[in-house]
């Protein structure tokens, strides 16, 4: 990539070259673009919700495979079904857009072209199956969070979900992403064409467990015959996929002008580091991902679980504790020597929780992801790692709790950020500052939080959270005591917990 430099701040002082197909002569000068023909690129994968973190991840591997000559097969044509906002900018931009990758040495630019065509599902819908249906699709990709999949707490698909009563009514209009993927399936069936793999990036447990569920429950509502035919002929790989990607705010946009005299609409902000872990099933042919550093394996559970735990996680416990702690950034946190130090701590009691694999080192994952964490260029907002911390708490951070009581192995700074949870969420830091709680069931848990100030045993009676945590009264009370700890100060409770760790 194509480091900031004088002579582009000069130029950006005076203009911005707008990012569009015809500027990217003008845009070399500045960062680096696709220099393919991206009017010969194959339209061989659909990406169904196209975002922020798409951008900064698959689409970035495709475009490596073309800009490298590997293949030309491998086109995205990009999906909304919601928002239209990322359809209206990559439109306006030829469907190009910048990536910035940000470290302590500072920013590079890089002009995406992977994606060739965007379609709106809901407006475009005839059109967007004729591209699922064609032979050339071998590759829909998904990232269209939990909610999309429309499965309940044990996987099973919904019956009577959101938007299914709608779908089967007019099939051949569909409004939801099973709807799309389950018609073009069956135009493809009929046709005599294979199916394609259908390829979920989102982050969820066994995400193609997930994908095969949503499509297999649809399409058993629809035609049994062409559920089985899914069955026997479709792929449903399960993929870990990981990248540190910030929201992109207006002051990002803003300096993109000013540092690199680049004018991109939307661009995404991202760290050097990306990996993509994909299990080796495919129905159509196997893109070449593993040519641009992609790994294809046998079993992508491990790889899964230590992403979630010390990634996840730890993103998790640094967002409570750093926010309590007045904390604004993931910077911040880990700029903090107290916090910091919390931290590296806190991963050094989840590694060994973590099963190692075939090409896995879990101690050495973990220290890539603290040097991740350390990063200075990219300040991921504690709020946003806060967010919806009733899902992902007892995803990312409560097993790795449930596992250490079980065992009888090192708890202490793990118990530590559950009782931050805990005091986040009554809606007021440890000085009794205010504190906006962002969860889906905020209402309620605010309000048992409140009423459960001294005695943490109410919110642990929540078992979809905490599972059986409650059950355990040494650890109960170990949780008593470090909300305790909390409210003489967030550092505070660090620097004694630490110090006793140290000395155990």
């Amino acid at each position: 990539m194509v480091a900031v430099h004088d002579g582009a701040r000069r130029a950006a002082a005076t203009h911005a070259v707008a990012v569009r197909q015809n500027n990217l002569g003008l845009l070399a000068e500045y960062v680096v673009v696709p220099l393919y023909d991206r009017t010969q690129l194959g339209r061989g994968v659909v990406h169904i919700g196209v975002g922020g973190f798409h951008r900064a991840h698959q689409a970035v591997f495709f475009d490596e495979i073309a800009t490298r000559g590997i293949s030309s097969e491998w086109g995205i044509t990009g999906v909304g079904l919601r928002s239209w906002q990322m359809g209206v900018v990559l439109r306006a931009q030829d469907c190009l857009y910048t990536l910035i990758e940000r470290d302590a040495d500072g920013s590079r630019g890089r002009v995406i072209g992977s994606i060739v065509d965007y379609l709106h599902g809901l407006e475009e819908s005839e059109r967007l199956l004729r591209v699922l249906a064609k032979p050339s699709t071998r590759l829909v990709t998904l990232t269209i969070t939990g909610n999309g999949y429309n499965l309940d707490e044990e996987g099973e698909f919904v019956v009577d979900g959101d938007g299914v009563e709608q779908d089967l009514a007019n099939p051949t209009r569909p409004a939801t992403a099973f709807g799309f993927i389950v018609e073009a399936l069956d135009r493809r069936r009929r046709a005599g064409t294979p199916p394609f793999t259908v390829l979920s990036c989102d982050n969820i447990p066994s995400n193609g467990r997930s994908a095969r569920a949503m499509v297999l429950g649809y399409a058993a509502l629809r035609d049994k015959d062409l559920a089985d035919w899914i069955a026997e002929n479709g792929a449903f790989p399960s993929s870990m996929v990981d990248r540190i990607t910030p929201e992109t705010t207006p002051e990002e946009r803003d300096d993109l002008i000013h540092t690199l005299g680049v004018d991109c609409r939307w661009p995404v902000i991202t760290e050097p580091f990306s990996q993509w872990v994909i299990e080796d099933v495919f129905s159509d042919g196997r893109p070449p991902l593993d040519e641009v550093g992609a790994q294809f394996v046998d079993d992508v559970t491990p790889y899964e679980l230590a992403k979630k735990r010390l990634l996840n996680g730890t993103h998790s416990a640094m967002g409570y504790l750093g926010t309590l702690a007045g904390a604004r950034t993931s910077a911040d946190v880990m700029a903090d020597p107290a916090l910091g130090g919390f931290v590296r701590g806190l991963m050094a009691e989840i590694v060994p929780l973590l099963p190692g694999a075939d090409g896995l080192d879990v101690s050495s994952y973990s220290q890539t992801v603290q040097g991740r964490l350390e990063n200075p260029a990219i300040a991921d907002g504690l709020n946003r790692l806060c967010r919806r911390g009733s899902v992902k708490m007892p995803a990312y951070l409560l097993p790795s709790l449930a596992e250490a009581v079980a065992t009888g192995r090192p708890h202490r700074l793990l118990t530590l950020a559950t009782a931050a949870y805990l005091q986040y969420l009554t809606g007021e830091d440890t000085a009794g500052n205010a504190i906006a709680v962002e969860d889906p069931r905020a209402d309620e848990l605010v309000a048992l939080a409140r009423a459960a100030r001294e005695d943490p045993r109410a919110l642990l009676a929540k078992r979809d959270i905490f599972g059986g945590l409650g059950d355990h009264p040494a650890f109960v009370r170990e949780l008593e005591l470090a909300v305790a700890a909390l409210r003489g100060g967030p550092r505070e409770a660090v620097g004694m917990y630490l110090n006793e760790r140290q000395a155990a």
